[in-house]
């Protein structure tokens, strides 16, 4: 066993030797290269004031389709989810009973009118009196009124659509009674071109934004025009226009309720639909913008991360005031043309060295929004 032991003690020498390069000085983490981080310059100009308003998608007319006769279902004319037209047929329920009290009805008014006509005969020679044919006349009219009646009835077995729209599933099915001693729900049809959509934005927001502009620290911005961001982040391509604004608060929300239009070509909004409304409200004329992603939040409270000289981390906290479009106001903190870091801040530790590069997703400047 002694024979032994320098063979077996000659691997662990071999492994601490000086060519073993994992031990050597160079390959600690203090000389890693400088992570890279996508830096923007924060831009000071005209910036125009566009919040960002939860609101949902609203059919700008529904039409709950109803069973106006008792009768059973006999036909379903239309595919569910489809699109219908004014007008148009959708349901065709048992006519049988009621053609047969319609048939019986124009029976009634023939035989009224000859009733009539044989009174009007005789009122001249005075073999019938007056009252007579008074009464004859108004028999014959209540004949008429029964037969209008039961024409509408025989009519209403047919079931149309009030509106052109999408109408959603059937809510009952072919053999089912409907109309017995209410107006049965058939369906529901709810136009979508075009659509509302319906938000909100709060009363405190909208108070600061009349105050500001009263004092001449922001303009009015131009246009009623009004952009929406759909639930998977995309801008929806066709611009709406504000139709309404409610002249009351929401005393449960303390938020004021507006209202927008928007054409929905290709039926993206659907009723229901959660968004987020863009509203051009104010432009301040000289204010410093960041894109959002840039405003970091802490235990002090808000703050962004800056590259400072010699390209280290520098945090600084930071005032964040109104939206525009995809960036924040910076009222306090920033004075303009300070390099600010908008991706990568995990990788970006404080005092520590970093290499500044361009956005992969290049940001507009200010001004260049302003334009657009």
């Amino acid at each position: 066993m002694k024979r032994l032991a320098p063979i077996l003690l000659l691997p662990l020498f071999t492994a601490c030797g000086p060519g073993d390069k994992g031990a050597g000085p160079g390959s600690g983490p203090g000389n890693m290269p400088p992570p890279e981080v996508e830096v923007v310059e924060a831009d000071r100009g005209a910036v125009t004031l566009t919040p960002e308003l939860p609101g949902r998608v609203a059919a700008v007319r529904t039409a709950q389709v109803r069973a106006r006769v008792e009768g059973i279902v006999e036909k379903q004319l239309f595919q569910d989810g489809s699109d219908v037209r004014a007008g148009q047929a959708l349901f065709q329920l048992d006519d049988r009973t009621y053609r047969t009290a319609a048939q019986a009805a124009e029976a009634e008014v023939e035989t009224k009118r000859l009733n009539l006509q044989r009174i009007e005969a005789l009122l001249p020679i005075k073999a019938v009196s007056q009252q007579e044919a008074d009464a004859a006349r108004a028999a014959l009219k209540q004949a008429e009124a029964q037969l209008a009646r039961a024409r509408l009835d025989l009519e209403n077995t047919t079931v149309p659509a009030a509106i052109s729209g999408r109408i959603g599933r059937a809510l009952v099915t072919e053999g089912a009674l409907v109309g017995r001693g209410e107006a049965t729900l058939l369906a529901t049809i709810e136009q979508l071109e075009p659509v509302h959509v319906l938000f909100t934005q709060p009363n405190a927001e909208v108070l600061r934004l009349k105050a500001a502009l009263a004092a001449g620290r922001l303009k009015a911005a131009e246009g009623r025009s009004v952009e929406l961001v759909l639930e998977n982040g995309q801008v929806y391509p066709h611009k709406g226009r504000l139709t309404f604004s409610d002249m009351s608060v929401d005393t449960a929300t303390g938020a004021i309720t507006l209202k927008a239009e928007f054409p929905n070509p290709e039926r993206l909004l659907l009723p229901g639909t959660f968004v987020r409304v863009r509203l051009a409200q104010a432009v301040a004329p000289d204010a410093i913008a960041v894109p959002q992603r840039a405003v970091l939040s802490g235990p002090q409270g808000q703050f962004v991360l800056l590259v400072g000289p010699e390209n280290k981390v520098l945090p600084r906290p930071v005032k964040v005031g109104a939206m525009a479009g995809d960036r924040f106001v910076i009222e306090e903190g920033l004075a303009g043309g300070e390099r600010v870091i908008v991706s990568g801040q995990m990788k970006a530790k404080p005092g520590s060295p970093v290499k500044p590069i361009e956005p992969v997703e290049p940001v507009e400047p200010v001004a260049a929004k302003r334009a657009n």
